[in-house]
């Protein structure tokens, strides 16, 4: 494959280099078209035929152009069909291998079907080994208890709960539910066989004996029906889970290919539009002449007065928004009533206020957009013409306001009937408010004034940054030098490289001949061991040795296939070094290539500029040489292929010989097992173990030989992939053979073009020798013209280069208005989608208001109304916004009020610390639990204060990104645990727990947030609503100053000092009474404030204790329901645990014992088969066996004491257990305790209600003294107008006595100075009291607002009463009998808010009483914490690692953005100097062919060419003209083309980094670490493509400033050699006057041709100017169509590389279908090995049944009845009830009877015989044995209790009874209980026989008798997820086995007799 992919990136690389190459012949061609068109008006056009000649020849150089395109369009697509062909093979590519993974489904199924058939000749194996071992034990009449155990471990299948990777084929799915459908039919198969046996059974019993018990019968009954069911619900539990993995598996693969198609359709869209955009700019975008410059500067100052209107339009609709900002304040209060109403869809309206807060972040980043695209405007303005976007928003913004005009009067026509007295209220505020907003907007337009002033600073920025960016390039030119020289280095280091591995190589090869040296050895002493075994065989004693001989051949054999394996690794590893030989060698062919490609380039040149047939045999030599070295290197990469196959042959050899080997080892050993049978019946043992051993090698034989079959598979894939290579690699080279015969082929055609070329030149140069011998007496006029022009070409470079620039700075600003418009779109469609989920909001709120009043139904909204009120609502909140910046100043006073009440909070909370260390010393154990989630609690509080604070600091955007910061973080975390906990939903009991905890935390955390939220609205209102009112105070004082000064001009007397002192003592009085009143309200304030930081603390202690009391009472409840059950299992699994390990112990002693018995027999029958041979006896080697043999016993004793130690454990664990049931107990009264607590909480509630009713009636009497210093203040209004009254009365008789004073006419000096003074002092009285009457004023205005404020507060406080108690009531419903309680705890708590700091230390006590209630509660949460913690580590971590990936990859993407621009600019600089280069040529040119025309010139015409000079001269000024005028066009032109191929690579460059973000979006999930990989690779060949080129260009560059300097060099000399022809000219002239007074005559005549000849050219001239003029349009067409057509091209090479990678897919799915194939080997092995074990099982099952039927028909223990009736006779009288009191317990018989039987002793003997004999036959059942009788001695001196331990003794010798069995004593399916042997057949009839699953309660599995078997085989597989069927399981876990009772002889028989009787 990845030769594949190298030689399609060849042939791609080679495809676009020609796509260069024909654009720079296409330049080339329009150069030449260009000087022919110069060169045309030079050729004299004597006649028609002439002229139709030059005709037909410019005909045929259109033609050859035309063909020359055609070849190109051609040849691109013939590449297009190459990338067709290749993607059409990669497809095929990949359809063989899916062929191939079915055929190795196919594969694994037959070797499926071969294990099972191999399955089924074990187990009849199997099943003959028992049949003889039971005749064995049945002969021998034992049955020890190790042969009852079949010794099969079952092996445990772990279900995966998770699902195996989201990769998962769903065709494995289905073939592995196939699977369980199978194994479940087997199942149902076993059943209605144990279903046959069972009816076997009960005929067999009805036949033999009718007497036989029924119970028992029933009890198997109803436990095969208990064990159906558990069996039918496994498999419906089964059959769930598959499905919902199935379910899960769809789920995802829906998602991923929705977000797949979802991307990929952004994508394209983007893709389009930024292509439309980038037409539109290109559009736009023109280079015009000069003319056009004149144009766009008038154009510039209409844009200027155009954008000062602008400005002013802009601050008419600032007053309109200010207005409808006014308008929306009443609006926002009728949003209020509706918030309210909206209390019961809680959820929703936080919905709500996050999307406004999105908005509003929106809006604000909208608005920074709308200035950036005004600075653009401007920009844009200086430079292009048609910008009117600034007048297209201003009517946009109109038409919002109109429309948010619209939607407000909508708005108020819904809201009348609610809202009418409001809104006459807010009249008169707003008549009040319309002189305040004058000012308000005086401060908004300088606020625009200096936003203007902003603008204008930005753009001097920008320029700044341009200045930066031109040195950044500079600098992007140094590290382009640096990256250079890194990748010579790279190569060297390359080439070293690759000789350490030819090295390396070879001594692998020289390591592979040692080993195959070894293997020889190892063959012959092979053979030298077979003949010692031969002479061996005549003894027995030597057969142990050539055992051993064999064994230690096997490991052998085992070392030398591990060292074939290393061979295997070290030859896959040459191979994958050849595999990188081979990239590095098409590597290096594509540098060949490339050095073709430049080689041919200048192979051009030298031809255009030297065409000779030298040249093209040199190039051909050069093409042959590099085609010469393409075999070499062809033929050593075919060296290569043949040495690995050779190596790969060698190998297989090997395998071979590996085979034959084993083959041997198996005749041998079907020898040894033929030769067994003649070995005597002592030997049977031995054959058994033979026979193990005999499976144990077929099983290592069959990993030999599947493990070289995988070794040959795998062998033959690397040689498949190596051929296939290749194949690659020749049809690579094919088709660049071809491609280069069609290059040489095209090269010849332009070598035939070019030779038609020159020949055309040369008669255009002769034609124009003739033309130009006339003109040599003007070539002084030509020199100065020339001078002229070149220095019009240098100001035309100049002026080329400040277009350049401009052209930059164009491509810059289309850049950043791209990623405007990107951002523009994104934004609209958020916004799009927060106005849908706006209106579904809007819409289910009429809803539940036409529930509500039932009134008819609303029309709803439209859309464009809705949209209007957005936009609406967010210009009112930016202006919000700009007001909360001013009132900045104003909130640092309330910050530093606030942080002294933190300062009072953090010592009561110390005082709170210390009463909680007080009431640490109670409970010990909780304290530090209850510590740590106190200092949590404390830590969350002072962050949250802090928060406040900043947030009241800050701006919205960032008290936005704090509100919703933590939900995201809580989101996150709860994701992480819940798809954690996904996979062990079964095994751990408290997940589900977790997750309602975390839904609990996160419903607080919400509620949390809400009131946080509203906190900030409330206070943003207040600050609101005081801004206001100052603004009324301020006009209510301007109008008191007015009419203080008609007072001051009013009053002019001195006769009211009485009323002004009055008045004062009045004033002092008022201002007493204000400061005690101000004094009131600042404490008022401040105990407000301080209760509002406590209601926040208290609300989130409250609510996580009450979440924590929640969960831990649902726990408790849980952990007494499930403590006994969870108890019990532990302790069973501890004990099942042992019990294995004791098994496994057994087991392994088993299994090396029988190793050692087989090493005999094969010795013994090897010595019997060749008794022939004769051989000496090896004493050291029998020596060495004895030894193993000892060392062997050492270790089976080593064992059997750890096994006595593992039984010791067991019984402590049993004492442990009676421990943990006592701690239990201790649990259980905590519990108890807990209830307690929670009472004492209702109390401290109840208290808490009474507090807050006091804070009620101190709240009424607040109210009380507000309204008293209202009235106080209305009587200061009275006293004030009684006042001015007086004054405006006093006025008139002051005016009367003036007028009598005058008209007595008293002569008196004194009164009018008395009078002045008195006036002068009412006036400073005055003024005293106008500054007293302000400050009045002021504190009536102060009061007034400390009451709003007190209002808002309570109002406040009221409404979060209210939505708190609505907030708890759902929690509290469900909750059963503590809804009540905990409402009037959220009340209380509530109301301890609103109470002072004294009510404080009452809750603390309360808080002490309840802390051991809440202990518990603690340590769930702290533990919840920690996973919290632990999990946001884990986020922290994996975001740390995403960011740095993020970084890379940027620092990637900027370096190769550098590298682009620098390519870029190289590819400016180059056409630039081929330009300038072009026209050097030229003028060479028109000087040589001056110097030619000059030597070939003839002295005799000079006379005729004189009288033309002058009208040639006149022809070429015209000329030159002509030609500087299409230079310019063609420079313009070349320009336009530079900038649309810089636009084409800019497109380019964002195809391919959308190209790769979609590949990191697919191969994100699965292969993030080759998607690095692939990104370095292929970032490193960029770097190596992108220094090729600049190497390119530097050579490119260095030839042509070598040729400008061969050519200046040369123009010099001409200059020389011109200034000397001048000379002699000048001597010739003079020659010729006097020739001129001869030919005067003829100059008249040639006068009057000259003039026919000059209207005949400017007729010719004007249609060569119509002719050029239609050719250059249609030369513009075939470009733009060659253009179209190429974007075509590049379409489908994109498609095809898109198609390609879809193919890469597909090989990695392919990869990932292998790997689920071993998972599923993995299955069937272990559905196998359980089968297997399940058949043993069941066969074990069916032989102890039949076992059982034929030991319990019909059997009674006569034996065992006899010495108890002999037993009864021997005792005495007195001891004799004792002796009846055994008997009855042992029948069965109750107490109560036996007391009964035992007082009606009086009646005799004869009815306990009768009894006895009667009633005894049918109870007892005991396998009969020979009984020891007592001797006399024995009997008369012993008691009786004395001789029954004895007979219990004998008894329990012979094989035991086999017990009935009760339902209890069958143990349920997944527990692992102990049977208990000793069950009463009472308990088992008082119980119902049908209870499946009934459980005995009393039975504890701890205290089980001494007598108790412990079982041998671990149940861990049912309860893993086998079947639950009884025959499935093993015998000890279904039946019970019995053991002797070991009596010590030191305990007394009484001891034992009562735990007799106590079972």
């Amino acid at each position: 494959m990845a030769s594949w992919l190298g030689g399609l990136g060849s042939g791609l690389g080679q495809s676009l280099g020609q796509v260069g190459g024909s654009l720079s012949s296409l330049t080339g061609q329009i150069s030449s078209f260009t000087k022919d068109i110069l060169l045309e008006g030079t050729e004299e056009v004597g006649d028609a035929p002439t002229e139709h000649q030059v005709s037909s020849s410019r005909l045929r150089e259109i033609e050859s152009t035309h063909a020359t395109q055609r070849l190109e369009n051609e040849r691109l697509k013939k590449v297009c069909s190459d990338l067709e062909e290749k993607h059409e093979a990669a497809e095929l590519q990949i359809k063989q291998l899916s062929i191939e993974y079915r055929n190795q489904l196919q594969q694994r199924e037959v070797e499926i079907s071969h294990l099972k058939a191999r399955q089924n000749a074990l187990q009849e194996q199997l099943q003959k080994l028992q049949t003889a071992a039971q005749s064995a034990q049945l002969g021998a009449g034992v049955l020890p208890p190790t042969t009852t155990s079949a010794s099969f471990v079952p092996v445990v299948r772990h279900h995966s709960s998770g699902f195996q990777g989201d990769d998962m084929d769903f065709g494995d799915v289905i073939w592995s539910q196939q699977e369980i459908n199978r194994l479940s039919n087997e199942v149902s198969r076993l059943e209605s066989e144990v279903d046959h046996w069972m009816l076997i059974a009960q005929s067999s019993r009805v036949q033999g004996t009718n007497n036989a018990d029924q119970s028992e019968i029933c009890k198997l009954q109803n436990i095969i029906k208990e064990l159906k069911q558990n069996l039918s619900q496994d498999i419906d539990e089964h059959q769930h889970e598959l499905s919902v993995l199935q379910d899960a598996h769809r789920q995802k693969l829906a998602e991923i290919s929705r977000r797949h198609w979802e991307e990929l359709s952004e994508y394209e869209e983007r893709i389009e539009e930024l292509e439309n955009q980038l037409q539109q700019g290109g559009a736009g975008i023109e280079i015009t002449d000069h003319s056009k410059i004149s144009n766009l500067q008038k154009n510039i100052q209409i844009l200027q007065t155009e954008k000062l209107e602008d400005t002013q339009n802009m601050k008419e609709l600032e007053d309109k928004v200010k207005n409808l900002n006014e308008k929306l304040s009443s609006v926002e209060n009728e949003n209020k009533i509706l918030l309210n109403e909206r209390e019961l869809v809680k959820m929703e309206n936080s919905q709500i206020t996050q999307e406004y807060e999105g908005l509003k972040s929106e809006f604000i980043k909208l608005q920074n957009y709308v200035a950036e695209q005004e600075t653009l405007l401007k920009e844009q303005g200086k430079k292009l013409p048609l910008m009117t976007s600034s007048e297209e928003e201003v009517l946009r913004l109109q038409q919002a306001l109109l429309d948010a005009e619209k939607e407000i009067m909508r708005l108020n026509t819904l809201n009348q009937e609610e809202l009418q007295k409001k809104l006459a209220s807010l009249q008169h505020k707003n008549e009040d408010i319309t002189s305040a907003s004058i000012e308000d907007t005086n401060l908004e337009l300088n606020q625009l004034r200096q936003e203007l002033e902003r603008k204008e600073n930005e753009l001097k920025e920008s320029i700044t940054e341009r200045a930066t960016l031109t040195a950044e390039l500079e600098e992007l030119d140094k590290q382009n030098q640096e990256t250079m020289q890194h990748m010579f280095t790279l190569k060297e280091q390359l080439s070293k490289q690759h000789t350490e591995a030819d090295s390396t190589i070879n001594q692998l090869k020289l390591d592979i001949a040692f080993e195959r040296r070894k293997v020889s050895e190892v063959e012959a002493e092979k053979m030298e061991m077979s003949k010692e075994l031969e002479t061996q065989k005549s003894k027995m004693n030597h057969c142990t040795f050539a055992l051993n001989d064999l064994h230690m051949s096997n490991q052998e054999l085992q070392h030398n296939i591990k060292d074939l394996q290393e061979q295997l690794k070290k030859s896959q590893d040459c191979n994958l070094n050849n595999k990188k030989e081979i990239a590095e060698l098409k590597q290096n062919l594509k540098q060949k290539e490339e050095e073709l490609s430049v080689s041919q380039n200048e192979l051009t040149k030298i031809i255009n500029q030297e065409p000779n047939s030298n040249s093209q045999d040199l190039s051909l030599k050069e093409r042959e040489a590099e085609i010469a070295k393409l075999n070499k290197d062809i033929s050593e990469n075919k060296q290569l292929n043949q040495n690995l196959e050779k190596s790969v042959s060698d190998l297989k050899m090997e395998n071979g010989k590996l085979l034959a080997v084993c083959e041997e080892l198996k005749q041998q050993l079907h020898e040894a097992f033929a030769e067994k049978n003649k070995v005597s019946l002592e030997k049977d043992t031995m054959l058994e173990a033979l026979k193990m051993e005999k499976g144990q090698l077929e099983t290592e034989l069959s990993q030999t030989e599947k493990r070289l079959l995988e070794q040959a598979q795998k062998y033959e894939q690397t040689i498949e992939d190596l051929s296939n290579a290749r194949n690659m690699n020749t049809n690579a080279l094919q088709l660049e053979h071809e491609r280069l015969v069609k290059c040489n082929q095209e090269r010849d055609f332009e070598i035939a073009e070019l030779k038609r070329n020159i020949e055309q030149m040369e008669a255009d140069h002769e034609e124009t020798k003739e033309m130009l011998t006339t003109s040599l007496g003007g070539q002084k006029q030509l020199t100065e013209l020339i001078k002229e022009k070149e220095v019009f070409v240098e100001k035309f470079k100049n002026r080329a280069l400040e277009l350049q620039q401009e052209l930059e700075e164009y491509v810059k600003d289309s850049k950043k208005h791209e990623i405007l418009r990107q951002n523009l779109e994104e934004k609209d469609k958020s916004l799009a989608a927060m106005k849908e989920e706006n209106n579904h909001l809007k819409e289910e709120i009429e809803r539940l208001k036409d529930q509500q009043s039932r009134s008819p139904p609303v029309a709803e909204p439209k859309t464009l109304d809705i949209i209007t009120e957005l936009e609406a609502e967010i210009t009112q909140l930016h202006v919000i916004k700009n007001n909360l910046e001013e009132e900045i100043k104003l909130h640092k006073k309330t910050i530093e009020d606030q942080s002294q009440n933190t300062v009072q909070l953090q010592q009561s909370l110390q005082e709170h610390k210390r009463e909680i260390d007080e009431s640490k010393f109670q409970y010990e154990q909780m304290n530090v639990t209850h510590e740590k989630l106190f200092l949590e609690k404390d830590e969350e509080i002072k962050s949250l204060q802090k928060t406040i604070e900043q947030i009241k600091t800050q701006l919205h955007n960032e008290r936005h990104v704090f509100q919703t910061d933590s939900s995201d973080l809580f989101q996150e975390t709860k994701a992480q645990t819940l798809n954690g906990e996904n996979g062990n939903e079964k095994h751990d009991l408290s997940k589900s727990e977790i997750e309602r905890l975390v839904k609990g935390i996160k419903e607080r955390e919400k509620e949390i947030k809400l009131l946080n939220e509203k906190n900030v609205v409330l206070t943003q209102q207040i600050d609101h609503l005081s801004k206001d009112q100052v603004g009324k105070l301020t006009q209510i004082i301007q109008e008191k100053d007015f009419e203080i000064q008609a007072l001051h001009a009013s009053i002019s007397s001195s006769s009211y000092r009485q009323d002004v002192l009055y008045l004062r003592q009045q004033l002092q009085a008022y201002a007493m009474e204000r400061e005690q009143v101000l004094a009131v309200l600042s404490e008022k304030t401040r105990e407000n404030s301080q209760l509002k930081t406590e209601y926040h603390k208290i609300m989130d202690m409250v609510a996580a204790k009450e979440t924590a009391l929640m969960k831990l009472q649902e726990e408790n409840q849980k952990l007494s329901n499930r403590f006994e059950s969870s108890s019990q299992d532990m302790f069973r699994e501890t004990i099942q645990n042992l019990s294995r390990i004791i098994r496994e112990k057994d087991i392994e002693i088993d299994a090396l014992s029988q190793k050692c018995q087989t090493l005999l027999t094969v010795l013994q029958t090897s010595n019997i088969g060749t008794d022939s041979g004769s051989g000496g006896v090896n004493s050291n080697q029998f020596e060495e066996l004895l030894q193993e043999r000892d060392k062997l016993k050492q270790q089976v004793k080593k064992m059997e004491e750890w096994k006595q130690q593992v039984m010791t454990t067991v019984q402590n664990m049993q004492h442990e257990s009676a421990h943990l049931q006592e701690e239990l107990h201790k649990l259980q009264a905590q519990i108890s305790v807990d209830s307690d607590s929670s009472s004492k909480l209702q109390m401290d509630y109840n208290g808490l209600i009474q507090s807050y009713e006091q804070n009620e009636k101190k709240m009424k009497s607040f109210s009380q003294e507000l309204a008293q210093v209202q009235h106080r203040i209305g009587q200061l209004h009275n006293t004030k107008d009684l006042l001015l009254g007086k004054l405006d009365m006093v006025t008139p008789p002051l005016l009367m006595a003036s007028s009598v004073s005058q008209a007595s006419d008293i002569p008196s000096s004194t009164p009018p100075e008395i009078v002045s003074d008195a006036s002068k002092l009412l006036q400073q009285e005055l003024e005293q009291l106008k500054k007293i009457l302000q400050e009045k004023d002021v504190t009536i205005r102060i009061l007034k607002e400390n009451n709003q404020r007190l209002s808002d507060s309570m109002a406040a406080t009221s409404e979060l009463e209210r939505k708190g108690q609505k907030d708890t009531d759902p929690e509290m419903k469900q909750i059963k009998g503590k809804c009540d309680v905990f409402q009037k705890s959220l009340r209380e708590k509530d109301l301890l808010i609103k109470s002072k700091s004294d009510q404080l230390l009452s809750v603390s006590e309360n808080l002490s009483n309840k802390e051991n209630e809440n202990e518990l509660l603690k340590q769930a949460v702290t533990n919840l914490k920690e996973r919290n913690l632990i999990l946001e580590m884990d986020i922290c971590t994996l975001k740390e690692e995403n960011e740095k990936i993020v970084a890379k990859c940027r620092e990637k993407e900027t370096e190769f953005r550098a590298l682009q621009e620098t390519n870029m600019q190289f590819s400016m600089m180059l056409k630039e100097r081929e330009f300038e280069s072009h026209s050097i040529k030229e003028k060479a040119l028109a000087f040589e062919k001056l110097l030619k025309e000059k030597e070939q010139g003839k002295m005799g015409e000079l006379n005729h060419l004189l009288n033309e000079v002058k009208s040639m001269q006149e022809k070429a000024v015209s000329f030159q003209q002509e030609r500087d005028q299409v230079m310019l066009a063609l420079k313009q032109k070349q320009m336009e083309s530079s900038a649309l191929q810089n636009e084409v690579q800019h497109l380019r460059d964002k195809e391919q980094r959308l190209n790769q973000e979609l590949e990191r979006l697919r191969n994100h999930l699965l292969e993030m670490e080759d998607s690095y990989t692939q990104e370095a690779l292929a970032a490193e060949d960029r770097e190596t493509k992108l220094r090729k080129k600049v190497m390119v260009l530097e050579e490119k560059l260095v030839s042509s400033s070598t040729a400008v300097e061969n050519a200046s060099h040369q123009a010099s000399l001409q200059v020389e050699s011109l200034q000397e022809q001048l000379n002699l000219v000048s001597r010739q002239r003079d020659e010729t006057v006097l020739q001129l007074t001869m030919s005067q005559d003829q100059v008249k005549q040639y006068a009057l041709s000259l003039a026919n000849l000059q209207m005949v050219l400017e007729q010719f001239q004007q249609e060569e100017k119509a002719m050029y003029s239609a050719e250059l349009e249609k030369h513009q067409k075939q470009t733009a169509e060659w253009k179209k057509k190429a974007e075509k091209l590049e379409g489908r090479v994109e498609s095809l590389q898109e198609s390609l990678e879809e193919a890469n897919a597909a090989l990695d799915a392919a990869s990932r279908l292998t790997e689920q194939l071993d998972l599923k080997e993995e299955q069937i092995e272990d559905l196998r090995k359980q089968g297997e074990i399940k058949q043993e099982m069941l066969e074990d099952a069916q032989n102890k049944l039949m076992n059982l039927i034929n030991s319990t028909e019909g059997k009674v223990d006569k034996v065992l009845m006899r010495n108890l009736f002999i037993g009864h006779f021997h005792t005495p009288k007195n001891k004799r009830h004792e002796v009846l009191r055994l008997m009855g317990s042992i029948l069965g018989i109750k107490k109560e009877e036996l007391d009964q039987l035992l007082s009606e002793d009086q009646k005799g003997v004869t009815r306990w015989m009768t009894g006895w004999l009667g009633g005894g036959g049918a109870g007892s059942k005991s396998v009969p044995s020979t009984p020891i009788r007592p001797t006399n001695q024995s009997v008369f001196n012993s008691s009786f209790s004395e001789l029954f331990v004895k007979f219990l003794e004998t008894e329990s010798r012979p094989n035991l009874p086999l017990p009935t069995l009760s339902v209890h004593d069958m143990k349920p399916l997944g527990a692992a209980g102990i049977c208990n042997p000793s069950s009463s057949r009472s308990s088992s009839h008082t119980e119902t026989a049908g209870s499946g699953t009934s459980r005995r309660p009393d039975a504890n599995p701890f205290l089980a008798p001494r007598s108790a078997a412990v079982p041998l085989i671990t149940p861990t597989s049912l309860g893993a997820g086998g079947s639950g069927h009884l025959l499935m399981k093993s015998l000890s876990d279904a039946l019970p086995t019995f053991t002797p009772l070991p009596v010590l002889p030191d305990a007394s028989a009484g001891a034992v007799l009562k735990d007799l009787l106590k079972q």
